[in-house]
């Protein structure tokens, strides 16, 4: 959005300086005005489509088989991150989706939600997962043209999961790659009244979109009470119960639950889809 300049030359420097070559496309999405250096292209939209819109004008304005997305405030350490992917995708023609670690620039200890698993101890260490991070994370073409795109309506938050759950249920692998980084500044997910309400809203999107019912039902009781135990003030606890009735009354888009093996796929690698 043009207003991390510096963070992001760091980001396209880094895309740049990959041992691969690559179509660097930077999607200007709203916000101010963007300077990109030479050998990068620049796409710019009128207004801000959320981060899933975002994205998938990026997917339409690529023609890559392999689509890697880098978030602005993020940059790849090493010079052979996107080899490694490669290398990754080419020996596993069902891996769909790969998401890679998330450092701290800072050096200190990274964060354990950006492991997408519940067992987020061993951030080194390489699984199959049910989840990603978008913003450094590695997607084949075949799964959009497959699964389709992100919901673009989210705006941000779930929309990972949304993709995510639609690729295993067509046979697609996910995989976390503790073994290729992206740095990042480590701070706290947001907790402002409007992200609350919006991670909320989302959710319930989420579970009328993709899950059966007596799963959606589980898993909004579930994260209902774990973000009561943890949101700390009344109004951030009422911004949440805003948005899950925002998700109720507000259009979803396409129901299209997963199918129960895939559900017992999410539960054997170790989350399934109630948690």
């Amino acid at each position: 959005m043009g207003d991390r300049p510096a963070a992001l030359t760091r980001a396209l420097r880094s895309a740049l300086d990959q041992t691969v070559p690559m179509d660097v496309l930077v999607l200007a999405n709203g916000g101010g005005p963007v300077v990109v250096p030479e050998g990068v292209r620049l796409e710019v939209l009128a207004e801000n489509l959320g981060i899933p819109g975002g994205r998938n004008e990026g997917v339409r304005r690529t023609r890559a088989d392999l689509l890697v997305f880098l978030d602005d405030d993020g940059y790849y350490p090493e010079p052979d991150a996107v080899a490694r992917l490669v290398a990754a995708f080419d020996a596993d023609p069902r891996l769909g989706i790969a998401s890679l670690k998330v450092v701290d620039s800072a050096g200190g200890r990274g964060q354990r939600r950006h492991v997408p698993r519940l067992r987020a101890g061993d951030p080194d260490h390489s699984s199959e997962v049910t989840t990603f991070l978008g913003g450094a994370s590695a997607i084949r073409r075949s799964v959009f043209e497959t699964c389709g795109p992100y919901a673009d309506q989210f705006f941000f938050g779930h929309e990972e999961s949304d993709l995510a759950w639609r690729a295993l249920d067509a046979g697609f692998t996910v995989r976390y790659l503790g073994d290729v980084a992206m740095a990042h500044a480590s701070r706290p997910p947001a907790t402002t009244r409007e992200a609350v309400r919006i991670n909320a809203r989302n959710r319930v999107w989420l579970v009328r979109r993709r899950l059966p019912w007596v799963l959606a039902i589980g898993h909004l009781a579930t994260w209902t009470v774990l973000s009561a135990l943890r949101l700390r003030s009344p109004q951030a606890i009422a911004a949440y119960f805003g948005g899950l009735l925002e998700g109720w009354r507000e259009p979803a888009g396409e129901r299209a639950p997963i199918r129960w093996s895939t559900a017992w796929r999410m539960t054997r690698l170790g989350r399934p889809p109630v948690i």
